[in-house]
């Protein structure tokens, strides 16, 4: 049944029958329509209210709910349903990992048009909560205020806030109380930073006026026990920056890296600013399968340190090296990979558009006493060309490891083009990682699929395909 309220449609007792794209349920509207929700799961039973209709689909929200799923759990967190971060912390996690692993099938055969192999089952994360290592917060005067704040007779004089930025809101700030991602001390040194900040009166960032002192805290981890703290303040008061950092310092002895940044630009991008390191060293320290990494405050890294060495392992297993091959590994970022894979093969080039991680790559190299890898940097459409693998040799196996936009159509035409035997592409989002393997099907058959879940709580999803040359 639909009735119609202030130009917005309301239909009544609609199943929700499937989890699709960014995290949204899908169920069908009366008219045949989907409709594509945030606040229900498959399996809902709801009442739902429209707000935004195209011609093909609907957005909406539930308004009341007649059944709840089975396939719900209580979430853990005080402020899911407001914190946009764990959109499924109501689904169970086995439910999560069903759809998760549903979502990259469909993509691969919808997008890809792939005939596919027995696809192996998902990857869950041991670690469901408190698995990230890297946390980013924001400071705001003007935090978020509920519904029930708003609606009451209260003066809220104090509205500092230090926590998330609210979904679609780039100047409203959700001030957490608790945070269920990042072990311990994260929240402690959170909490500790907003509290003195309150009780010393030092003024937090108003996006909108851009003023204010304190703007962004970043949290990193590492699963031997290392620990980074930076600050980024939007201009220079040494006394009391001092005297925060001061009172972190002390506060929390365990911290390895202690580091500020200042910041007067219109945005809190770290990447073009200096980073000062106050206490301690400028970088902390990640080991895996003997390899050591210093991860400094623009280091990429995976964030879920535990799944990142499940990933890496099957990456190495469908390349299949024997000791003898050359291997290419594009979008090699700090070069994680390449140094991986690289006691399996006779030589690793990694390259990477980011200088930054480029010298990191072969300074942990140097640091892990590898010599066979070498690391370039460039824009991989320009560089990745016929005069560059004439310089460094025909690859026996491609690696590549995109963002999230995938491959530049150029770059696969040239994969194409210097054919290897094998490729292995792994990917944070299968729907462009289907796009570039359709262009790449007549010449190479898809042999494996393995999903690999980094993310639990939210609809990301890794996934990783062997394709190997057709004969």
């Amino acid at each position: 049944m639909a009735r119609k309220k202030n130009k917005r449609q309301i239909f009544e007792n609609i199943a929700v029958l499937d989890a699709g794209a960014k995290g949204k349920s899908i169920a069908k509207a009366p008219d045949g329509k989907v409709i594509f929700l945030g606040n229900a799961i498959p399996g809902d039973v709801v009442d739902i209210q429209t707000t935004k209709k195209r011609s093909a689909y609907y957005e909406g929200e539930a308004i009341a709910f007649h059944e709840l799923s089975e396939r719900r759990t209580e979430p853990k967190c005080v402020h899911f349903g407001i914190c946009g971060g764990c959109k499924w912390q109501n689904m169970k996690y086995d439910e999560q990992l069903y759809f998760k692993e549903k979502e990259v099938v469909n993509n691969l055969k919808r997008i890809g048009k792939i005939d596919l192999p027995d696809v192996s089952p998902i990857l869950g994360s041991k670690n469901t909560y408190y698995y990230r290592n890297k946390m980013e917060f924001s400071f705001s005067d003007s935090r978020w205020l509920t519904f029930d704040e708003i609606n009451s007779d209260i003066e809220f004089e104090n509205r500092n806030a230090l926590g998330f930025h609210i979904p679609g809101m780039w100047d409203k700030i959700l001030d957490l109380k608790e945070c269920h991602l990042q072990r311990e001390p994260s929240n402690s040194i959170r909490l500790e930073v907003k509290n003195y900040a309150v009780k010393n009166k030092l003024s937090f960032f108003n996006t909108r006026k851009q003023e204010g002192f304190l703007r962004t805290l970043m949290i990193r981890t590492t699963s031997i026990g290392e620990l980074m703290v930076l600050i980024q303040f939007y201009k220079e008061n040494s006394i009391q920056r001092e005297q925060l950092l001061d009172h972190l310092a002390t506060k929390f002895p365990e911290i390895t890296s202690l580091l500020y940044a200042i910041n007067p630009k219109g945005n809190d991008t770290l990447y073009d600013l200096e980073v000062h390191c106050y206490k301690g060293r400028n970088y902390i320290v990640e080991k895996m399968e003997g390899l050591q990494f210093n991860i400094n405050a623009k280091s990429f890294y995976q964030t879920n340190s535990e799944q990142a060495y499940e990933l890496y392992k099957i990456t190495r297993e469908f390349a299949g090296l024997s000791g003898n091959e050359l291997v290419y590994d594009l979008y090699t970022g700090t070069g994680t990979i390449a140094q991986f894979v690289a006691k399996n093969a006779q030589k690793v080039i990694g390259v990477e558009s980011v200088p930054d991680a480029i010298e990191a790559a072969k300074q942990n190299a140097q640091l892990n006493n590898i010599h066979n890898v070498e690391f370039f940097v460039g824009d991989m459409k320009k560089i990745f060309t016929e005069s560059f693998i004439s310089r460094h040799g025909h690859p026996d196996v491609i690696i590549t490891d995109p963002p999230r936009d995938g491959m530049h159509k150029d770059v696969v035409l040239q994969i194409m083009n210097v054919a290897p035997q094998k490729i292995v592409y792994v990917s944070c989002n299968s729907a462009t990682q289907a796009r570039d393997l359709e262009m790449m099907d007549k010449k190479y058959k898809l042999v494996k699929t393995q999903a690999v879940d980094m993310f639990p709580q939210t609809h990301h999803v890794e996934n990783v395909v062997l394709l190997e040359k057709r004969t």
